[in-house]
């Protein structure tokens, strides 16, 4: 890895490549969530 340019210091360091693959979770719509919790009666709070 190549040290940072002289006249700008960096506060934080690139991703590395296993973080840039990470993908996002998935958010679930209203509908896909009722869904879900409808065939998880274990989940009812």
């Amino acid at each position: 890895m190549k040290p940072p340019a002289k006249g700008q210091p960096r506060i934080y360091a690139p991703p590395t490549p296993k973080v840039a693959r990470l993908k996002p979770g998935k958010v679930l719509t209203a509908a896909e969530k009722a869904a879900f919790l409808a065939s998880r009666p274990d989940l009812k709070t």
